[in-house]
């Protein structure tokens, strides 16, 4: 079944909100649901991914005859990654759209401030970050897409440790959640070990890294962590003729993010969760699916958005589409198996993830190519 998108909606940049209702086949009352993205500024590498997962998913489950015979009509905002216009959006989505769920937000910023909104008022949030702060554990109803920043951090040295079998390592992080998984590096080392000849940071949204890339090259590191949203510093890595291998977190393990690297987009690890070009079995479903619609392949950010609106789908399924949002969201706390990962939401990271749920790809000249290495063994 088609879907109409009203306003101004664009694949590749979003303005303004748009409102994506079902045109045929169904004359029951909407289940009206939010999504908040970063699809303009420095998030839109992961926000746009995340939107056409969101997007795929709503049309497949309308197609399937929606949520209890009632079709989903998905509200879509665009915070421009910025966690102020993120709050704006929270609020409109909650008390004047009476949203059922919100998906998202992209960045880490914006979900501390939208959680603080929507969480006393028990609205399921589903973002596309992983528990960061201490503070979220406290926030019942903000179900985390993504790993814990804890994780992450443990899922980078395993292979550094284990795989690449070194232990001289340099760090490049952006002063987001990059530099969230900086401090849990940090924390976890006393298990592996290695030593941090360098750590060196970018301000969010900076179009140039060099000075600190050169810092880290005068350190003659075996490996470098690059850790952030942005092509820069892989691009300026190189442009300084750092050779050494380098190894990034989920967020850059996306085409968007490779076309903007160029030639730069050679030689670099990812601790991710799909390599489409390879799936798991129970990922290639939503792979076939995937590059059915877009004539692309998906990465672990569209993957994530495909999980959250079908998680929160089967939450409402359960609970009733009139129940509460408190209802909603016990109904979502509990375990659910994506097409990402296999996730509980009841667990105390509010994901349920472990080392054994990463996989790990190369980039070789564009190309993603799967690593046969199992973290956590």
């Amino acid at each position: 079944m088609p879907i109409s998108l009203t306003r101004r909606t664009v694949l590749g940049a979003m303005l303004a909100p748009a409102i994506i209702r079902p045109t045929l086949g169904h004359a029951a009352e909407p289940i009206r649901l939010g999504a908040i993205l970063s699809a303009t500024g420095p998030g839109a590498g992961v926000g746009l991914p995340q939107r056409n997962g969101v997007l795929l998913a709503v049309k497949a489950i309308n197609e399937k005859g929606g949520i209890a015979g009632r079709p989903i009509e998905l509200l879509v905002e665009d915070d421009g990654s910025n966690p102020d216009a993120a709050v704006t959006k929270a609020n409109n989505l909650i008390f004047s759209q009476k949203v059922k769920a919100i998906i998202g937000p992209t960045l880490t910023a914006s979900t501390l401030s939208v959680g603080g909104v929507a969480d006393p008022e028990k609205i399921a949030v589903m973002p596309f970050t992983g528990l960061g702060l201490e503070m979220e554990k406290q926030r019942r109803s903000v179900f985390h897409m993504l790993p814990t920043q804890d994780l992450n951090a443990r899922a980078l040295l395993e292979f550094v440790t284990k795989n690449m079998k070194t232990r001289k390592v340099a760090v490049l992080h952006d002063s987001a959640y990059g530099n969230i998984v900086m401090t849990k590096l940090k924390e976890v080392n006393a298990t592996y070990n290695v030593d941090f000849v360098a750590a060196e940071k970018w301000e969010v949204g900076a179009t140039d890294v060099t000075t600190q890339a050169a810092k880290i090259k005068a350190t003659a590191p075996d490996v470098v962590l690059v850790i952030g949203n942005s092509a820069t510093p892989f691009r300026n890595l190189r442009q300084i003729r750092m050779n050494a291998p380098l190894m990034s977190a989920l967020g850059t393990a996306s085409y968007e993010y490779v076309r903007a690297m160029g030639d730069a987009a050679d030689n670099i690890i990812f601790a991710e969760f799909l390599v489409a070009e390879d799936p798991l079995p129970y990922q290639k479903d939503f792979v076939e699916t995937f590059h059915k619609e877009y004539d692309t392949f998906p990465k672990t950010m569209e993957a994530s958005a495909w999980d959250a609106v079908h998680a929160v789908a089967a939450g409402i399924a359960k609970a009733g589409p009139d129940a509460t949002p408190a209802a909603i969201s016990d109904a979502i706390r509990g375990p659910y198996a994506g097409a990402m990962a296999k996730f509980d939401f009841s667990a105390p990271d509010l994901t349920g993830l472990s080392l054994s749920s990463y996989v790990y790809s190369k980039l070789e000249k564009g190309k993603f190519t799967r690593v046969p290495f199992t973290a956590g063994q």
